[in-house]
């Protein structure tokens, strides 16, 4: 079972640590494009920043990813990559890993939304 859309047929794709990737295709995201690509990638403590932002600019090219999820610790490394990712689909979640916790200070979408949804300041 995979987490392919019924509608539209797109997946969730995961970049993160192992117990983090295990979890998910535990799940049932696991998916191998006809390019043999698949929809996640298991970093481990050697991963470079450059593999990882190449596998991030991978699946926002692929047109079968709807959500790109990345542990925010592999996130911070590559910030300036996802602040520029403005485009609603694929959306970035940022999600906490087994060994850093969540902090939505960092998160950029949440960081987007809050400047959106802030109320404007009234001056008297």
């Amino acid at each position: 079972m995979s987490s392919r859309s019924i509608e539209d047929g797109k997946l969730m794709a995961v970049i993160g640590d192992e117990d983090t990737c295990v979890g998910f295709l535990l799940g049932g995201i696991g998916e191998i494009n006809e390019k043999r690509q698949s929809n996640f990638m298991v970093v481990e403590k050697d991963t470079s920043t450059a593999d990882i932002e190449e596998c991030f600019k991978r699946f926002l090219t692929r047109d079968d990813i709807a959500i790109i999820m990345i542990n925010q610790i592999y996130a911070d490394r590559i910030r300036s990559t996802i602040d520029k990712h403005l485009l609603p689909v694929p959306t970035v979640l940022e999600i906490p890993s087994k060994e850093h916790a969540y902090d939505s200070s960092k998160d950029s979408i949440l960081k987007r939304a809050h400047g959106i949804l802030k109320p404007a300041v009234r001056h008297r």
